[in-house]
């Protein structure tokens, strides 16, 4: 136990202060790679709670998918961030407010789940089968319970998938692009062309 306890209060450590130098570093590359470290250190704490279904999901899709996709283009893209620095003081205002709000919004929620933390403590927890793995019961869960929102959740992500695509699109004029329809009607004829060299001759253009 006392070294189950070590080794939450490590990880739990290590994801504070990685979270903190996500939004404190100055380089993005730094940032991402601090937001991979806290994803695998939050999946330790998963590991520990005995939901090993949620770290793999939260070490597969974000870390494996997420934060190295985000790392790859922060690297390959040519952004000046110097010039992105220089209306971070107009737009300071804006972001207090925000950032009030979001605030706000926390000590709500979290005064509203402390004052029913004691019936949630004293509540029965749901009965599960002893041949049932927690993978299985969260499956049994969204596929059953909450399909709906689970789609839901789906059809938001493809909208926000295609959102990003459209706007990243850019058409620049003289880029040769592949027409499909003309790749599949070509026929023999069209798509080969027969030459007879002469002896000693080449191919000219």
């Amino acid at each position: 136990m006392a070294l189950q306890a070590i080794a939450f209060y490590l990880l739990a450590t290590i994801t504070v202060a990685a979270g903190l130098a996500v939004v404190s570093a100055r380089n993005p590359v730094h940032s991402v790679l601090f937001l991979i470290l806290a994803f695998f250190s939050a999946a330790g704490l998963f590991v520990l709670l005995g939901a090993e279904f949620l770290a793999m999901l939260l070490v597969v899709v974000y870390v494996g998918a997420v934060a190295v996709l985000f790392l790859f283009v922060v690297m390959m893209l040519d952004v000046d961030f110097a010039a992105l620095r220089q209306g971070f003081a107009r737009y300071m205002p804006l972001g207090g407010l925000v950032g009030g709000i979001l605030a706000i919004e926390m000590i709500v929620v979290s005064t509203a789940v402390a004052g029913h933390g004691a019936a949630a403590a004293n509540a029965a927890p749901a009965a599960s089968l002893p041949d049932v793995t927690n993978a299985e019961t969260i499956g049994r869960v969204l596929y059953t319970d909450y399909v709906y929102f689970f789609q839901a959740a789906g059809l938001v992500l493809l909208v926000a998938m295609i959102g990003a695509i459209v706007l990243t699109l850019r058409h620049k004029p003289g880029v040769r692009r592949q027409v499909i329809a003309d790749q599949v009607a070509r026929s023999p004829k069209t798509g080969m062309r027969v030459i007879t060299i002469k002896p000693g001759e080449g191919i000219g253009e």
